[in-house]
């Protein structure tokens, strides 16, 4: 069924999108048997993305409501691309979705490699699920992980979310697309939509996180998104501590001691200087 938003609902300048793919909405059904959309409920929370236009910027919501997000980054081929995880994952902290990650082909390398890559991030209590389409690990933790929730599903074209979803739920038919041969995929998923899985839940396989920036975002907030560091700068000597060469600095201290990883650190470095909003 295509329902429309009532005029009421459109009345003054929208600075985003009034209804969006998760609202949860009331409508009625008109005679022609389309919808109208009397109301939008209040969204709990949202995936945001900053959309520039002549008469301002607009906020274009990927998804509303989400109960999780769940990243699929792949062991190899392609290799996985850890500073955009990285930010991924601060983007669902900042708007406080937990976070799942999905650590796919697991065939394609030893289980200790692929501990040396992700392992990093279950030190830091995330979730970390390892599978594979062609061995079935991990498949029945992954689709567990599913049930009875709204998950936005991310990661880079080519690690194959779509061939996830396909073997767990059949019935989906989602394209695929092949590791070209400059070992970039290509984007298979080029609309955003909620597909129900059984045993209940949706699944959002939503485009465009990579083009997501922390446009609402200062500088200085970056650091509580990083849960290893926010649990350190309160013990820093001063409160507008940067972490780069201040005296007395707990993140710099934990760097030393192991408690905050290079790459981590080196992430949080190019979110705090703009180098990759």
């Amino acid at each position: 069924m295509i329902c429309q938003l009532r005029g009421k609902l459109k009345q003054g300048k929208a600075k985003g999108d009034i209804a969006a793919l998760g609202d949860r909405v009331h409508f009625e059904i008109l005679e022609d048997g389309s919808g109208a959309i009397n109301e939008v409920e209040e969204r709990k929370r949202a995936i945001v993305r900053l959309d520039p236009r002549p008469q301002g910027d607009y906020q274009q919501v990927l998804l509303a409501n989400p109960d999780q997000a769940v990243f699929v980054f792949a062991c190899a081929n392609p290799e996985p691309k850890l500073r955009m995880l990285d930010r991924f994952l601060v983007i669902a902290e900042k708007q406080k979705i937990p976070a799942i990650i999905v650590a796919n082909k697991l065939d394609l390398i030893d289980n200790s490699e692929s501990q040396k890559i992700f392992g990093l991030y279950s030190s830091l209590g995330y979730s970390v699920i390892y599978t594979s389409v062609k061995t079935g690990v991990g498949i029945d933790e992954f689709k567990a992980c599913l049930a009875n929730k709204i998950s936005a599903l991310a990661g880079p074209s080519g690690v194959g979310k779509s061939s996830l979803l396909n073997f767990i739920y059949p019935k989906l038919e989602l394209m695929v697309n092949n590791i070209s041969s400059v070992n970039k995929g290509k984007h298979t998923t080029v609309t955003r939509e909620l597909f129900a899985v059984e045993g209940g839940g949706y699944i959002a396989d939503t485009p465009g996180w990579k083009s997501l920036a922390l446009w609402d975002t200062e500088p200085e907030e970056i650091d509580a998104y990083f849960p290893e560091l926010a649990r350190l700068v309160a013990q820093c000597q001063f409160s507008d501590c940067t972490h780069t060469h201040e005296p007395g600095c707990a993140v710099l201290a934990g760097i030393e001691t192991g408690k905050v990883h290079p790459q981590r650190y080196e992430s949080y470095l190019r979110l705090r200087e703009g180098r990759e909003r």
